[in-house]
């Protein structure tokens, strides 16, 4: 008898969270959400307490939904509704749930790889899913943390062949509890940049938060590194296993070569592992997604994926997920939606793929805050004006307080606008035929939502 059984009843969900169950025992799946609106018929209904609302409120209707059960802290605030499973911290309870069933999966034929970095987990976290064969969960939008990595888990099932989980680190232990839920096969390190600097402190911080992964693997796991990146290749005396590296270096083992983009700065490259060699053309934009794919390409040659099959399966891919280098036409105006987050890293990419698309057309970055760089936030959004005086961008429109820094070092050509409606019509104005526009700031400015209606 495994040590992890299967869950297929509300009891035994029951008994792998520690909680306890009112109510009638029934057939259920863990599969789990935290939206009554989503639920899965014969999941669970996760009863969080969010920002503007509070689960309990919705258990009713999420168990007249379909749910077979809902995960509550507070019984007594939903009247009689039933069953439940009754825990002190639900959020704590899910984690518990999907290590088990993560745990019951092991016995059958499910391979778990893990990604983390400063930026681009993401686009190699769908990179990744569609260069491994067989039948693969991973996670979905940015559902990454405490929250998000029991969710995408949960969903997967006794056919998964692969779990790849994007892991996202706000603070120092949070990947330490992340991989104690679930320990991957393969752990992934992209970059230790200055996303979340405000909360970590240093780079030096970031990037033991970062080499958490690594050390969380399970016994016999892979760390893949990045070899262009000195903070990440330090990670490899940490890894308990195997480690394979990436990047174009000389030393990397997974390493890209001839690199060129085409006119909507889609890279061109070739790759080669040991004996292995093959051309990618990626349907990305922007050359920073050559070390995402190499990411990818890496990860998948650690669970015996050829190269040549996981370049066949990543080539032309275009962007998977929203806002991320999607690039349309409207009206004549090319449109650069890459407006899901932004940091200095990778505002610094996204700039110079619209320098590098535009290829001498008029230019216009609308650029909003990037969020959580604490007290270098002001120079870190000056550094980015700065860049983008380098590159001879024609127009900024800097959107909100937090990013007026950026339009400091421009001398011309650079607005600050206090909210979207006022970059809209800053827009309105600047953009005509055959401009180049770019949309870039962290997620919690909803920029995106401008970005979607100028791609409309």
């Amino acid at each position: 008898m495994p040590s992890h059984p299967p869950l297929t009843t509300l009891s035994s969900i029951a008994a792998a969270c520690g909680g306890t169950l009112l109510g009638p025992d029934a057939p259920a799946s863990p599969v789990a959400s935290i939206d009554s609106r989503e639920v899965v018929r014969g999941g669970i209904f996760c009863a969080l307490a969010g920002e503007n609302t509070d689960g309990h409120a919705h258990v009713t209707s999420a168990l007249a939904a379909g749910a077979a059960g809902a995960l509550v802290s507070d019984p007594e605030s939903v009247g009689g509704a039933r069953p439940l499973i009754v825990v002190d911290d639900v959020r704590a309870a899910m984690g518990r749930i999907a290590a088990h069933h993560v745990a019951s999966l092991r016995h059958g034929n499910l391979t778990v790889l893990a990604i983390t970095g400063s930026a681009g987990k993401t686009t190699t976290k769908d990179l990744l899913a569609a260069a491994l064969p067989g039948p693969t969960v991973a996670t979905e939008r940015s559902l990454n943390n405490e929250i998000g990595l029991p969710l995408t888990a949960l969903r997967a099932t006794g056919e998964t062949r692969y779990l790849v989980l994007e892991m996202g680190a706000d603070r120092e232990g949070d990947l330490t509890y992340l991989t104690s839920l679930v320990p991957p096969d393969v752990a992934v390190v992209l970059l230790v940049g200055k996303a979340h600097l405000g909360v970590f402190g240093s780079p030096e911080a970031i990037a033991r938060a970062k080499g958490e992964l690594v050390r969380g693997l399970a016994p016999g796991g892979t760390a893949v590194l990045n070899a262009d990146d000195e903070r990440v290749l330090a990670m490899e005396g940490n890894a308990p296993g195997t480690v394979l590296t990436f990047g174009q270096g000389a030393g990397a083992a997974v390493r890209a070569q001839a690199i060129a983009v085409d006119g909507f700065d889609r890279p061109s490259f070739r790759v080669t592992h040991g004996d292995e060699e093959v051309d990618v053309h990626l349907g990305l934009a922007g050359e920073h997604n050559v070390s995402n794919a190499l990411a990818a390409l890496a990860a998948a040659a650690a669970v015996g994926v050829p190269l040549e099959e996981a370049a066949r399966r990543i080539g032309g891919l275009g962007p998977s997920s929203p806002h991320r280098m999607a690039i349309e036409e409207r009206d004549g105006v090319t449109v650069i939606d890459d407006a899901y987050n932004a940091n200095p890293d990778s505002m610094a990419a996204a700039l110079g793929s619209l320098h590098r698309i535009a290829a001498g057309r008029p230019t216009i970055a609308v650029l909003g805050a990037m969020r959580e760089l604490g007290e270098d936030g002001a120079a870190e959004h000056r550094a980015v004006g700065e860049h983008a005086a380098r590159l001879g961008i024609h127009h900024v429109v800097a959107v909100g307080d937090e990013a007026a820094p950026i339009a400091g070092p421009l001398t011309q050509g650079a607005q600050v606008v206090p909210d979207l409606d006022a970059a809209q019509a800053a827009l309105d104005l600047i953009a005509s035929p055959g401009s180049v526009v770019l949309f870039k700031a962290s997620n919690g400015t909803g920029l995106w939502r401008l970005a979607g209606r100028w791609r409309t």
